[in-house]
């Protein structure tokens, strides 16, 4: 809307009653046609158009003029077209006055033009973005190099008054200041200040006799100024957030019988200084009516006794609007499976006062069924149109599912593609067609893979390098691909693996793992030996149900081990020399099953994952051993600020077949043989179970039985027990002659952990915020485990998807753990836990 000045409001309306003096216009060099106020009525007069002529441009180009001049050369012009012309002129929002007049035959219409925005400046706004507020300026025209429109600048101050005071800010004050500049340019500068939010100190209900105010505002978004109201925000008074709260306390007595339920008044003080408001509202509660009568009539497409399953509510019970309305829901629901997407189903009550009671009917109306014409992705800037669409329950061409479209909606959730709680769907009517629908899939895409990359030196390590690519979405198509390489003094490392997810259409998928690594364990705090790796492997993975996936690995691999007699503990030694080599082979065979119901893969707020798998090494390989482990993670939804996950893994593993025996022999009279693992000159081992030779005699037996201690599980860190150190929990070796303790890992493993998340702590879809408690260990074998050894811990983490991949960072208080122990000489008698309460992980999924 253009604003026109009260000057040339009041000529406009003289133009069409006022005619000028055509004669007295000619005796002047130049003369306005909008006659003066003062000036006497003249007959109307009119002359023919030779030239126009425009005055007064600055920036704006004659061309642009004419284009919305409705009068050309050669036209004839009377007092109604010079109206319509200035009304036009008026239109465009380019001029602050209009003049039009004659110099003979000649057309002049001189204007002045509004200045041009030259700046824009916005300050102290902290509670709306700058970006927000520039670009709803914007769109309104108030914008650097726009024309300055002070109308448009009025409705800005209002408006953002209004936001403010939704939020609760009563007393901001916008001050826009306008500078004007040499050429027709003018800055403008918009100062908020936006002061201290208006509390809720005081909520009154009146009238209410049946149930406590505290259980009536339960669950309302107001509420008076508590210990949690910064996190809250629920002190802060909104006009809006109050009409839903009472809508709510009127859905409370409706959902327990009160149909004559009112709320007669409300009333909302404020202090004189706009900082406290008090909220009273007065309410009649009436009686509670019972069901009458509850009766389905209209369409029901299905056969009615299968949609009267579906009713709740029946004749004698309380009225309840809740239990209607998720009667009805149901209804349309099932019928919105079938095709017919736009069912109604319509309560028509039938209250009795007197009796108090209701009877209800509800009328079914299903609409014409419905068939999807398309489905449209929208948001995708960077996964394609195939990946999406093979995830899709609801086909083009079938007839409309609500439940095959919601199921889509998880699946895509479940990707991991997508920010979290970012994918919408919506169901467009065909234009021109009562029966066809367009399902559009909106969507809004985040970072699916991390790039790492680090470069360090110290005198330990030496030169560090490291570089790891890892896609979820390799180019938009779905495919998983990993890279890295890693190498410093302990550590080189190269691995590269791939899965294709829908190898083929039915949904198999196939994968590949390659690596080659040489490592030294004792820098990942566990048993001190070191070890050269190669394998390869391929797996398969097999969908069998919506939620169930069964899957396959195959691989072979070689592990070279090195230990040392001083340095690794006595047990790996002893454990080489009874299996005769340092070198294992192994054909290597897993097979898993995992089930998932969860809504998202990023930030689940419900569903279950269970995970079991068996992992084995074939006959044949250099030693026969199996792996269980079975995951369990469940999350519970407790309310729209918190959902709880309860997690818990196990996981065993031993040996299968006949022990690997050896017996250690020295020659008579000579010395005992140094410790397993050197060979001594006279003598050397012999087949397990064979007698000494001639002349020789019994040393030592070495049997090598149960899980191999290179595949033990391990416990502690940021992935298990948090607050103590990665690898730590569990058996400890010392070497020889030495008194300190390596972790040793073990055969069986228990962890399990509750964590509460606060979705709405953190606004940002991209990080959230919990609190745990860790319980778990590891422990040698199943006849070694003991529930008072179990170490716990409790603590907060954040947890943020950075650009380049997920970071964790925690901080754990530990509740149970092994404090070290010296006797009265200051000797270690039981060494402690190794803890660290700060912890952080980078890379790594959450």
């Amino acid at each position: 809307m253009t604003r026109i000045p009260a000057r040339h409001m009041l000529a406009l309306a003289l133009a069409t009653v006022i005619a000028p003096s055509w004669a007295q216009q000619a005796a002047g060099p130049q003369a306005p046609l909008a006659v003066p106020p003062q000036a006497p009525a003249a007959s109307p007069g009119s002359f023919t158009v030779s030239d126009i002529r425009i005055d007064g441009l600055q920036r704006i180009g004659a061309g642009t003029v004419f284009t919305y001049l409705p009068i050309e050369r050669g036209d004839t012009v009377n007092q109604t077209r010079v109206g319509e012309a200035i009304r036009a002129l008026y239109r465009t929002g380019f001029f602050e006055d209009i003049q039009i007049g004659r110099q003979g035959d000649i057309l002049v219409v001189t204007v002045t033009e509004r200045p041009a925005i030259n700046r824009l400046t916005l300050s102290g706004n902290k509670d709306i973005k700058t970006e927000d507020l520039t670009r709803g300026l914007r769109d309104i025209g108030l914008a650097e190099g726009e024309t300055f429109d002070r109308l448009a600048l009025d409705r800005v101050t209002q408006e953002l008054t209004r936001q403010y005071n939704n939020r609760g800010k009563y007393n901001v004050e916008i001050i826009p200041t306008v500078t004007s500049l040499d050429r027709n340019r003018v800055d403008i500068a918009i100062e908020v200040k936006e002061g201290k939010a208006a509390k809720i100190r005081h909520i009154n209900l009146v009238g209410n006799e049946l149930f406590d105010q505290d259980d009536l505002t339960d669950s309302w978004e107001s509420a008076e100024s508590n210990w949690l109201s910064w996190y809250r925000r629920d002190d802060q008074y909104s006009k809006e957030k109050l009409s839903g709260d009472l809508e709510k306390l009127h859905n409370f007595y409706l959902d327990r019988g009160y149909v004559d339920f009112s709320i007669d008044s409300t009333q909302v003080s404020i202090s004189p200084d706009k900082r406290d408001m008090y909220i009273t509202a007065g309410l009649t509660e009436g009686e509670i009516y019972t069901i009458s009568s509850i009766e389905l009539t209209g369409d029901t497409v299905l056969p009615k006794e299968d949609l009267e399953r579906l009713v709740i509510l029946q004749e004698g019970s309380v009225f309840s609007r809740a239990l209607l309305e998720l009667t009805a829901d149901s209804i349309t629901a099932t019928l919105g499976n079938i095709g017919y997407a736009f069912a109604q189903v319509n309560t028509i009550p039938d209250i009795d006062r007197d009796n108090r009671t209701v009877g209800i009917k509800l009328q079914v109306v299903p609409g014409p069924r419905v068939n999807v014409r398309r489905i449209v992705f929208r948001g995708n800037t960077r996964t394609s149109d195939e990946v999406l669409r093979r995830e899709m329950r609801q086909f083009e061409g079938a007839w409309y599912s609500q439940a095959a479209i919601d199921r889509s909606k998880v699946r895509l959730q479940r990707l991991g593609y997508f920010e979290s709680g970012s994918v919408n769907v919506e169901s467009v009517p065909v234009p021109g067609s009562n029966d066809q629908v367009d399902v559009v899939f909106s969507v809004t895409e985040t970072t699916s893979g991390s790039f790492v990359f680090g470069l360090g030196y110290s005198q330990l390590a030496g030169v560090t390098t490291s570089v790891q690519l890892s896609q979820n979405n390799f180019l938009g198509s779905g495919n998983r691909v990993s890279v890295e390489a890693q190498r410093n003094v302990y550590l080189q490392r190269y691995s590269f693996s791939f899965l294709n997810p829908y190898f083929t259409d039915e949904g198999l998928s196939l994968g590949y793992n390659l690596w080659w690594r040489e490592f030294d364990n004792s820098e990942f705090n566990t048993a001190q030996f070191s070890s050269t790796n190669a394998a390869g492997q391929v797996f398969f993975g097999l969908p069998i149900t919506e939620s169930d996936t069964i899957s396959a690995l195959f691989g072979i691999d070689r592990n070279q081990i090195f230990a040392w007699r001083g340095s690794s503990p006595q047990s790996i030694v002893d454990y080489i020399d009874a299996v005769g080599q340092r070198t294992f082979h192994a054909w290597r065979a897993e097979l898993a099953w995992a089930r998932d119901s969860r809504n998202d893969y990023l930030q689940p707020t419900r569903g279950t994952y269970q995970r079991v798998s068996l992992e084995t090494t074939l006959p044949g390989s250099t030693v026969e051993y199996y792996k269980v482990n079975y995951e369990f993670s469940k999350y519970w939804p407790i309310n729209r600020a918190l959902v709880l996950n309860t997690r818990f893994e196990v996981g065993y593993g031993d040996s299968y077949g006949d022990d690997r025996t050896r017996v250690f022999c020295r020659s008579q009279g000579s010395q005992p043989l140094p410790p397993p693992g050197l060979q001594a000159a006279d003598a050397g081992p012999t087949p397990g179970g064979e007698a000494c030779g001639p002349g020789s005699v019994y040393d030592k037996t070495l049997v090598a039985s149960g899980l191999p201690f290179f595949e033990n599980f391990y416990a502690g860190g940021a992935r298990s027990v948090r607050g103590f150190r990665d690898n730590t929990l569990g058996p400890r070796e010392s070497a020889f002659n030495s008194g300190y303790l390596q972790p040793m890992g073990g055969a069986l493993k228990t962890v399990g952990s509750l964590e509460m998340f606060f979705p709405q702590l953190i606004k940002s879809p991209a990080a959230r915020v919990s609190a745990f408690v860790d319980v778990g260990n590891v422990f040698r074998n199943v006849d070694a485990f003991e529930s008072s050894e179990l170490r716990a811990s409790a603590g907060v983490a954040l947890m943020w998807r950075a650009p380049v991949g997920p970071i964790s960072i925690s901080y754990a208080y530990p509740l149970r753990s092994q404090d070290e122990v010296r006797d009265a000489n200051g000797r270690v008698i039981q060494h402690g836990d190794e803890l660290e309460r700060l912890q952080f992980t980078f890379g790594g999924a959450f």
